[in-house]
């Protein structure tokens, strides 16, 4: 059955070399409105670079890419936040010196206000604090306890929840997360996908991991690069039967069923 949802992202035979080093070779990909999408692969499968070219941080060699039809391929990552196209580090880096609300309070007046940074700051987040949609942040993303706590002092899942707290208070139509879940703790990990979970069927969201283990009951699509080619791209349990990535991903040479107990 073809999926009816409307295309967001398509790229098009898009190549990335870095000297004699073809990265990415001649790749398609599209992915669709509040998809949620993942995209794996073995160290130095290109799935990063294939990240970096979607998002504007590198320009393909070769191919097109289009966001809501429209050709984006030589837009800066900037042009592409501002048709909502966004990655959590594209929101600046946290500021570790201020608090988690007022860090929210930015993001959000940043995102639906228009001010300058310069004016954000100098008006002092105070008299913001208590807008309903930064306290129900909060809540969602379990940060209640740590609302008045500095960044700097944050555990590292703590600082990943706010960075992905704030990239959704800027409401992307496309939210694009690169190992979201690496350094953290299996508690950390957990609760930062029952964050993600909470975004099912409002959002588009492309997780780039490099373990599946992790997030394969939450992605409702996969695709699995192996020296800068798709491999697979489908359903997860369909992607992971496939013998390409059985051998390439999981490195099994034999067909047995018993094999498949091997963890990534």
């Amino acid at each position: 059955m073809s999926d009816a949802r409307v295309e967001i992202i398509r790229a098009e035979g898009i190549t990335k070399r870095f000297g004699a080093l073809v990265a990415v070779d001649n790749v398609n990909y599209s992915l669709r409105e509040n998809e949620v999408a993942g995209i794996i692969g073995s160290n130095g499968a290109g799935k990063t670079t294939l990240f970096n070219l979607l998002t504007g941080y590198y320009p393909p060699d070769q191919g097109t890419i289009r966001y809501k039809g429209e050709d984006v391929t030589r837009m800066t990552p900037q042009q592409r936040v501002a048709r909502g196209l966004m990655r959590t580090f594209q929101l600046t880096a946290t500021f570790d010196n201020l608090s988690v609300i007022d860090n929210l309070v930015l993001a959000f007046f940043r995102a639906h206000r228009k001010s300058s940074m310069l004016q954000l700051l100098l008006n002092t987040c105070k008299g913001q604090r208590n807008d309903p949609k930064i306290l129900e942040t909060l809540e969602t993303f379990d940060l209640q306890h740590v609302r008045d706590r500095e960044v700097k002092n944050l555990s590292l899942g703590e600082k990943r929840r706010l960075e992905i707290a704030m990239a959704i208070l800027a409401e992307p139509k496309v939210l694009l997360l690169d190992e979201p879940l690496a350094g953290l703790s299996e508690s950390e990990i957990q609760s930062v996908l029952n964050v993600l979970r909470q975004r099912v069927g409002r959002q588009t969201i492309l997780i780039v991991e490099h373990k599946i283990s992790h997030v394969q009951g939450f992605l409702q699509r996969l695709t699995v690069m192996h020296e800068g080619r798709v491999i697979a791209d489908g359903g997860v349990e369909e992607c992971l039967r496939h013998p390409e990535v059985r051998r390439s991903y999981w490195q099994i040479e034999t067909t047995s069923e018993q094999d498949r107990t091997v963890v990534a």
